[in-house]
């Protein structure tokens, strides 16, 4: 029986010790698993190349929503988030497209692009120009204005206008937070998830401004 305690103890031992190392190795596994994706200054992946391509033609609209505020008269608080917009993401829009280009990939046509390229006023000659200049954009992300919701907008009555434009915003900005979500979640480069970061923040902000001033 003396002889064989040593055993039985060493059999204890390793059993314990492969308990051990089955546990680490199942800790490591799961750290591993919630690991967030490396970010890297100079490298990107498809989601970033999307995040960009796509937040581009997004932002594009919002800033055609903003252009049809020019000829309107509208509270003062709202005027200062219609300017912010501008202020924002007109130089964000230029990043991106910037982006894109170093990495040797198409910057999408805007309905801006078309728009600034020949309409001269707001249907002047009663045509759909809102249509017209969506025409082949894709309305399928996140909070993209339709283009019949963006002809509704630009043909609303003054008194309408200004509470139809700050409803279709918040809707807009809030597919912005969605597609910025999943920049962060999949995006590689470092500079795109920041901006995402920055977009969620901004615009989470501006939507809680548009609901109190919508009542």
């Amino acid at each position: 029986m003396r002889m064989q305690r040593p055993l039985i103890r060493s059999t204890w031992a390793a059993a314990g010790l492969a308990v051990l190392l089955t546990l680490s190795a199942c800790g490591g596994s799961d750290e591993e698993a919630e690991k967030p994706q490396k970010l890297s200054e100079t490298e990107y992946n498809k989601a970033d190349v999307t995040f960009a391509t796509e937040m581009i033609q997004h932002h594009a609209q919002a800033m055609a929503m903003v252009d049809l505020t020019m000829d309107r008269t509208l509270d003062p608080e709202v005027q200062e988030l219609a300017d912010a917009i501008r202020a924002a993401q007109s130089p964000e829009i230029e990043t991106m497209s910037g982006w894109l280009l170093q990495w040797g990939e198409d910057v999408p046509a805007t309905i801006r692009d078309h728009v600034n390229g020949g309409h001269e006023g707001h249907g002047d000659d009663g045509d759909s120009s809102m249509s017209d200049s969506m025409e082949g954009m894709d309305a399928d992300m996140p909070g993209m204005m339709s283009a019949d919701d963006m002809d509704a907008l630009e043909k609303a009555s003054d008194a309408e206008f200004q509470d139809m434009w700050l409803e279709m915003m918040v809707e807009h900005h809030e597919g912005a937070v969605e597609m910025s979500e999943i920049e962060q979640g999949e995006g590689r480069f470092k500079p795109a998830v920041d901006l995402a970061g920055t977009i969620i923040e901004s615009q989470s902000t501006e939507i809680d401004t548009m609901e109190k001033l919508l009542g």
